[in-house]
């Protein structure tokens, strides 16, 4: 697990995502596809009054017979329509009249501005050319319009007699929906105007076309008197589906209805056409052509920008790298509003340049690029905190109280391995009496590992609620600090109350043992503050959160001499700096440890007696100055102080002193000769 904490994954995400932009795969495509037809949908509509559609439905069919109709019956249609009007037919009349009408057909047809419609095959067919031709400046177009092997032409006798052949095409996506149509097509070594771009040619009243071709493709289209209609590289144009069209049946057609509209012919009878997918839902054919018509005419050239799929791609890794180091190296409070911000933006962006300009801007990929990054990196993120802090509560949970271990888990860099120098209060305690207890349980093994697991737990329930860290356990000895690993200004008094809240609980726990018959335990505990070593020490595969130095050795001395002077408790020279203003504390000696040639002066915990206290004062005073009558007579009589509790410090010390005779260049300190 710990596998996929690692940021580079992250790039390998951010990789990932870049090659599918670059490649452009089916489902990257028609999502980019699907979201500017959700741009589309966005857009108000707009009526026209242009465009009018005339629906061949069921009313018509009623009226006028079974599809499909006798081409006689589309001559009084049309005559019935009004003479400035233009007449748009999207059925392909590809064979003679059945029933020998075509030239009746063709007679209303040169009476009226008409269009009727050829389509693109791959079949070989010569078909008609163009009805005029088409001036091109710049390259080859055949390099970048849509081709065809041929054109289906209507009857020869029809397009005669039309104003324009346009061709009629309904060319999908990738997902089938059509949301651009060619202006030009190519076949038979010709090119091929529209139905749209052959009708604005009808209506301007001119005889040829403009073509331009750049280095990318087909860059516009122009019929002389109407300005320049901008394309795809295909010579393509996207069709804006937004406009509102009037519609009427074939049947209900009168010249003042029709007046100065063009007329978009349509089979809409159920059965007979089939809609064809948009960007705005299902439409019938004469509909799409009716939208691409209105588009030209209204000038709205939506763009699809030659920079933007790189421009995409861009923006996808240099975001993307940008959200992994952002949330690697800053706080995620910061991260996700800028996330936020970022992905917002560019969808705002994409909107407002549709909004405005209408630009074709995808933000589906970037955008689920962002978030998708994001939600990568955060998780391994999230993954290494989350094992961070279980390694916390592991290694700290069981020697540090909930709310200091929850304080850990906020700051994991702390678990780094290594060490600081930090001033601590270390203590050290050790069981007194363990033979007699071990001689109690004999070979009851277990009785005695009970025994031992009740007292350690009585023990470190004190050093816990004091916010002390427990080191380790060193057989029936605890080791423990304060401060470390986080701050705590009174370390040295947590410790000394540490220290005498234990004692007062050992009380405790050996009257209830002593109920069970069990010998009674005693202890010894040693503080001392220094600066030292702390941190994480160990290997890479295994390691502790302990300190090391001086300091930490003399806190185990102390411990150790508290039993050769009579006391439960020892503390350093600075501890007892630190805390002498809050407890009544005594100088017991000034002692060079074992293995040490400098001496250090220990002290002590005791009942508050002022007079005791500096009666004590006098004593070592006598003691250094190596006066030892006075010393003893004066211990002697403090042995009745404290309450009587440092009667077996004064003995030790008589017995010390009776022994010894002044020596020049007397340092004062005692030299042990055990730990």
């Amino acid at each position: 697990m710990k596998f996929l904490t690692k940021w580079y994954l992250a790039l390998i995400t951010l990789g990932l995502l870049v090659a599918l932009r670059f490649y452009d795969p089916f489902l990257v495509e028609a999502t980019r596809l699907t979201y500017f037809d959700s741009l589309q949908r966005s857009h108000e509509q707009i009526k026209s009054s242009d465009v009018l559609l005339v629906n061949i439905d069921e009313k018509a069919i009623k009226e006028y017979g079974q599809w499909s109709w006798s081409r006689d019956k589309f001559a009084n249609l049309l005559d019935r329509t009004a003479e400035d009007s233009i007449s748009v037919f999207t059925v392909i009349y590809s064979e003679e009249d059945r029933f020998g009408k075509d030239q009746v057909f063709a007679d209303a047809l040169a009476r009226r501005a008409t269009i009727i419609s050829s389509a693109p095959t791959d079949q070989s067919i010569e078909g008609l050319g163009p009805h005029v031709g088409t001036a091109t400046v710049g390259g080859n177009p055949f390099d970048y319009v849509n081709s065809w092997s041929g054109i289906l032409p209507p009857v020869t006798i029809l397009a005669e007699a039309s104003s324009g052949v346009g061709v009629s095409s309904t060319i999908g996506d990738i997902d089938g929906t059509i949301r651009k149509l060619p202006m030009v097509v190519g076949a038979n070594e010709q090119i091929y105007p529209s139905v749209a771009l052959e009708t604005i040619r009808v209506a301007a009243g001119d005889i040829s076309y403009q073509m331009k071709v750049g280095e990318a493709g087909v860059e516009a289209v122009r019929i002389p008197k109407f300005e320049p209609i901008k394309t795809t590289a295909d010579g393509s144009v996207y069709i804006s589906y937004w406009n509102k069209f009037d519609s009427i049946s074939a049947a209900d057609i009168t010249p003042e209805n029709t007046a100065g509209k063009f007329l978009i012919w349509g089979v809409t009878a159920e059965g007979v056409a089939n809609p064809v997918p948009t960007s705005v839902g299902s439409m019938y054919p004469h509909e799409v052509q009716a939208n691409l018509l209105q588009t030209v005419l209204n000038g709205n050239t939506i763009v699809r920008p030659d920079y933007a799929d790189f421009l995409e791609l861009v923006i996808i890794l240099f975001v993307g790298l940008l959200i992994i180091l952002a949330v690697y190296k800053a706080p995620m409070k910061l991260v996700l509003p800028l996330v936020i911000l970022i992905a917002g933006g560019f969808g705002y962006a994409s909107y407002h340049y549709w909004k405005t300009e209408y630009l074709l801007l995808d933000a589906s990929l970037p955008v689920l690029g962002m978030l998708v990054i994001f939600a990568h990196a955060s998780f391994a993120k999230f993954l290494e905190n989350f094992l961070l802090k279980q390694q916390i509560k592991k290694q700290f949970g069981t020697y540090l109280s909930p709310a200091m271990v929850e304080k850990l888990q906020e700051n994991p860099d702390l678990l780094q391995l290594g060490g600081e120098s930090r001033e601590l209060s270390i203590m050290f305690t050790d069981v007194r009496g363990f033979t007699t207890i071990s001689e109690h349980y004999g070979k009851d093994v277990q009785g005695l590992t009970k025994i031992m697991n009740r007292y350690m737990t009585a023990m470190t329930q004190k050093i816990i609620e004091n916010e002390g860290t427990l080191d380790k356990y060193i057989g029936d000895a605890q080791m423990a600090f304060w401060n470390a690993p986080l701050d705590d200004a009174e370390h040295a008094k947590n410790a000394l109350r540490t220290g005498l809240a234990m004692l007062g609980d050992l009380e405790k726990f050996n009257e209830e043992i002593s109920k069970e018959g069990i010998p009674a335990f005693g202890m010894g505990l040693g503080i001392n503050t220094d600066v030292v070593v702390v941190g994480n020490m160990g290997s890479v595969q295994r390691f502790d959160y302990t300190c090391l130095g001086d300091g930490v050795n003399l806190a185990a001395r102390l411990e150790g001499q508290s039993k050769s002077y009579g006391v439960k408790l020892i503390i350093g020279p600075k501890t007892a700096e630190y805390v002498e203003d809050e407890f009544p504390i005594i100088e017991l000696d000034y002692i060079a440890v074992k293995g040490k040639t400098e001496g250090v002066h220990i002290f002590t915990v005791v009942p508050d007696d002022r007079a005791g206290i500096n009666k004590h004062k006098l004593f070592l005073e006598y003691y250094y100055n190596q006066e030892f009558k006075h010393a003893i007579s004066t211990a002697e009589q403090l042995k009745f102080h404290f309450d009587g509790k440092m009667a077996e410090y004064y003995d030790i010390m008589i017995e010390r002193i009776s022994g010894m005779k002044r020596k020049d260049g007397w340092d004062g300190i005692y030299r042990a000769t055990s730990k």
